[in-house]
């Protein structure tokens, strides 16, 4: 899926945008990041108030098989392939997945977790011994 097609998707958020990350893409507004494309489907952020919401609707979750072999399982769900030709269903749920995306960053900053910021920071390197 091009990134054209999901901004016409998501196009009740407003500006989206979209980054390329390990063979699929991230889309985002502002910097947080409310959807994932995997194998051209894409799949909303869910949390534990809106994942039965997707169960519900036959959705599953995003999971893929790590290197040594076990399965790992993420916190985004399957949209529904009826809120891709249906704007208002894919406003509602692009509403839930930023929502839960704020909620997630703001759990993160009370456990004193730091946002990632797309810098990078340089190590520290020993003070050579004298």
């Amino acid at each position: 899926m091009d990134p054209e097609d999901l901004r016409d998707i998501f196009r009740s958020l407003g500006p989206v945008h979209v980054r390329r990350m390990f063979g699929g893409q991230g889309v985002y507004q502002g910097e947080l990041m409310f959807a994932l494309v995997a194998s051209d489907e894409v799949y909303l952020k869910a949390d534990d108030e809106t994942a039965g919401f997707f169960r519900d609707r036959g959705s599953r979750p995003f999971a893929y098989e790590t290197r040594d072999g076990r399965k790992s399982i993420m916190s985004y769900w399957l949209m529904p392939e009826s809120a891709l030709d249906d704007p208002d269903e894919a406003a509602q749920l692009a509403a839930m997945a930023m929502a839960t995306a704020r909620r997630a960053k703001s759990a993160q900053a009370r456990k004193g977790g730091r946002a990632k910021s797309g810098r990078k920071v340089p190590k520290k390197t020993a003070e050579p011994a004298t």
